[in-house]
This record gives C-alpha cells, structure tokens and sequence, in this order.
C-alpha cells in the first residue's frame, strides 16, 4: 500500500521539504509516502478562479493511480482525531488500497474533485499555507501508522 500525496504547488521553503521528508522517512515501509507536486494553473488574465482550480484538477486527475481512495484536503471537511485517522488507515490497509492525499493550490479544488472524493478532510479549520499542510499530513500518517503499529497514544 501507498500513501500518495498529490500537492499544487512548487518551490517550497527548505523548512517544508526537511519538515516533509523528516516524517516521510520515519514511516514503516509499508505505508511508504510519495509526494507528488502538481504545477500550478497560470493565473492570466480572463480566466476565473473556476477555470483554474478546474486545470489544477485536470492534472491531479491525470496523476492519480488507479483505484485509489481519493481524499481531498479541505477546511470545511470532516474533522477527525488522530485515531480516527490510523482506523480509516487501518481498513485501507486491509482493503490493500493506495490512498491520494490532495492538497489544493492558492484557490483551493475544484467543487468536482471535492465531489469525487470518498473523503473530505480537514486538518484544521484554520487555513493553513500548502507548504505547512504538506508538514502537518506527513506527520498525522506518521503518528497514525504509529498508532497502527502498537505504540502509545499520549491521548488514551
């Protein structure tokens, strides 16, 4: 099983990728993490912010494996504890399926990607910039496969 994170953007800080691959590293090699860094929509004159986030969404469907569970990042997504994200883990790993992580660009994603997802999901009700949800993702799947893997939860 692969855990795919699919985020518009590039050229992120040296903090976002040490921060990023610190968590990346540290994950079991069974719940390996690959970024996927979607090029941004050009922003130009006469087009909307509908017709971007609608070719931001053209590439991450190209991008996508197969069969995967789509999971699009969002700050009016369900908000769940960190156990609840190592159970939802847990039955992807038993249904042996790769997951897609999508972080959405400056506009956010497309309502139809949104639409498509088997889950929306938010990591904070705050926005937060794409360059620290890409930290803070890596690190939730780290400390839910932890979880998955038997060690403490300071919380129980």
């Amino acid at each position: 099983m692969k855990l795919h994170i699919f985020a518009v953007g590039r050229k992120m800080p040296a903090w976002v990728t040490a921060g990023f691959d610190e968590y990346a590293r540290r994950m079991p090699r069974t719940l390996r993490i690959e970024l996927t860094e979607i090029k941004p929509a050009d922003r130009t004159m006469g087009e909307s912010v509908v017709q971007w986030l609608e070719a931001e969404a053209q590439r991450i469907r190209t991008a996508l494996p197969a069969d995967c569970a789509r999971v699009v990042l969002d700050e009016r997504g369900e908000l769940p504890t960190t156990a609840d994200l190592a159970r939802r883990l847990g039955r992807w790993q038993q249904e042996a399926r790769d997951v897609a992580f999508i972080i959405g660009g400056a506009d956010g994603t497309a309502r139809g990607l949104q639409r498509d997802a088997d889950w929306l999901f938010a990591l904070s009700r705050l926005t937060l910039p794409h360059g620290l949800a890409r930290v803070l993702l890596a690190e939730q799947l780290y400390r839910a496969a932890s979880l998955l893997a038997g060690h403490p939860y300071h919380r129980e």
